[in-house]
């Protein structure tokens, strides 16, 4: 089961490019097991054991799977997580020429580590919005193939490089995509117009805007002398989207599940398909009983909010309090701070160490150091916009935010099997 688990995270990560890509591989999968698209710009139709989905601006979802016993009753399960991950976002107007090179102007997404984007071989994906036959039309494409890099400058150039130096993300990031005649013009467009041709057969008659990113082409994949990580982009946090697609789609018993990946958490998450955001409160609204029943109902569920936790670097361990260190292969991590950075209490933390501790499943805390800042994730912001009772978990990770991260490659598993006892658990706390 764990190679197996591994190998499918391996495929979706290879599928899931940009926000847009990991939703539409999510609704594949969802699809493939019998769950039915809901429109909301539409009515609503559901019934008592019935699995659905919704989508966002096409890079958020949730998804639900209705129990047959009343949420009133038992309340709801969530599992949250995000699809954005840190990255080189191309600019409205992008197009260098120096020196007869053609280059892309960048924006960095999110707090992204940047020297490790140097001497990649990069593609491009995301969505791109044009006019056909008079009509305004999106399609997501993929160029796949490596069609960029930024390279390094030499070290004979810059003899300071390995004590450290700050990275201009104006001049030093745009990646260089070819060399190009004196007297020739960059058209970004017109590539866009040709991909979508060549990927999609559409004959787009302008192109009018775009959301692209672009990403490293070197495939995610178990390493290690005994195969004990799993090395990939984007890890943080579609390891988390992945391992809640898989308990969600164990899911067979009578209560109601919902599993919500949101996009925006890297800059925020206040967006309209951000956690801070209203979506995840107008889905549970239109499946749910109006005013004191839907609050009572509230009161009655629990969100696990899984996003990755920071594992003991060997070569940093000064970096974590000296109780608090978690390992990889050791199992998820309950994230706890004191100034509500993450959104786990003692009732939470403590129902999901129980789970853990009834699947046979080790469970590990993470504390920042006191003299350091913490970061947070969707947790919080979800707990204060529903009032839902939270518990932040993850699984340990090396280099997050990097191009390229790692996890232990039997934590997966691990997460996958408390996830879906949860869902399955007929009492909450």
């Amino acid at each position: 089961m764990r190679e197996e688990l591994n190998q499918g995270l391996i495929d979706f990560l290879k599928a899931s490019p940009t926000p847009f890509h990991a939703t539409a591989s999510l609704v594949q999968r969802l699809e493939g097991a019998g769950y039915q698209r809901l429109d909301e710009r539409e009515p609503w139709y559901t019934e008592a054991g019935g699995r659905y989905y919704v989508t966002r601006n096409d890079s958020s979802i949730v998804a639900f799977k209705l129990g047959r016993l009343s949420p009133l009753t038992s309340g709801i399960r969530l599992v949250g997580a995000h699809t954005d991950s840190p990255c080189l976002r191309v600019k409205p107007q992008p197009e260098l020429q120096r020196q007869g090179f053609w280059q892309l102007g960048v924006e960095v997404y999110g707090g992204a580590l940047l020297a490790p984007w140097f001497d990649r071989d990069l593609s491009l994906a995301g969505r791109v919005t044009f006019r056909r036959d008079g009509k305004v039309e999106s399609q997501l494409i993929d160029f796949k193939l490596p069609i960029a890099i930024i390279p390094n400058l030499a070290i004979h150039l810059n003899r300071t490089a390995n004590e450290g130096w700050q990275i201009n993300p104006q001049n030093e990031l745009p990646p260089i995509l070819a060399q190009v005649a004196g007297d020739e013009r960059a058209d970004f467009r017109a590539l866009l117009t040709d991909q979508l041709a060549r990927e999609h057969g559409l004959n787009a008659d302008v192109v009018l805007d775009y959301e692209l990113s672009f990403y490293d082409t070197q495939s995610a994949a178990v390493i290690g002398l005994n195969g004990d990580f799993i090395a990939g982009a984007r890890l943080d946090n579609l390891l988390s989207c992945f391992a809640g697609l898989q308990a969600l789609l164990n899911a067979d018993g009578e209560e109601t599940c919902v599993l919500v990946c949101t996009d925006h958490e890297e800059v925020g998450s206040t967006s309209a398909c951000g956690a801070d955001g209203p979506m995840l409160e107008q889905v549970l609204q239109r499946l749910m009983p109006e005013g004191d029943d839907y609050v009572r109902t509230v009161q009655k569920s629990l969100l696990i909010s899984a996003d990755n936790a920071h594992g003991v670097h060997p070569n940093y361990a000064e970096k974590h309090d000296g109780n608090h260190g978690p390992k990889l292969n050791a199992g998820p991590v309950i994230k706890v701070n004191s100034n509500q950075r993450y959104a786990t209490n003692s009732e939470t933390a403590g129902f999901f160490r129980h789970l853990c501790m009834a699947e046979e499943v080790p469970v590990q805390s993470f504390v920042v150091r006191s003299d350091m800042a913490c970061g947070s994730t969707i947790g919080p912001i979800t707990a204060a916009h529903l009032g839902v009772r939270t518990v932040d978990i993850g699984l340990p990770t090396f280099a997050m935010h990097s191009i390229r991260e790692l996890a232990g490659s039997q934590d997966l598993a691990h997460l996958v099997k408390v996830l879906t006892a949860f869902y399955a658990s007929a009492e909450l706390p």
